[in-house]
């Protein structure tokens, strides 16, 4: 039991990691757009970085809440 809150723990820990990485990918992208970037390969290099962590945090926040009934 205690191995498994210690893993569940570790998930949520890293969840939050991911999320806040997402966010400020996301300010960072807008602040680049607003400002009139014209580096498009470091926009989209972003983008592909901010997806990436949003399919972690999905594949996270599955683990954390299996679809299976109580």
């Amino acid at each position: 039991l205690m191995n498994f809150l210690q893993d569940v723990r570790t998930l949520q820990l890293r969840l939050l990691e991911l999320e806040a990485e997402h966010r400020e990918l996301d300010h960072l992208i807008q602040q680049l757009q607003q400002d009139g970037s014209r580096d498009e390969l470091q926009i989209r290099r972003l983008k592909k970085r901010k997806l990436q962590l949003k399919d972690q945090i999905a594949t996270l926040q599955a683990q954390l809440s299996p679809d299976v009934p109580a």
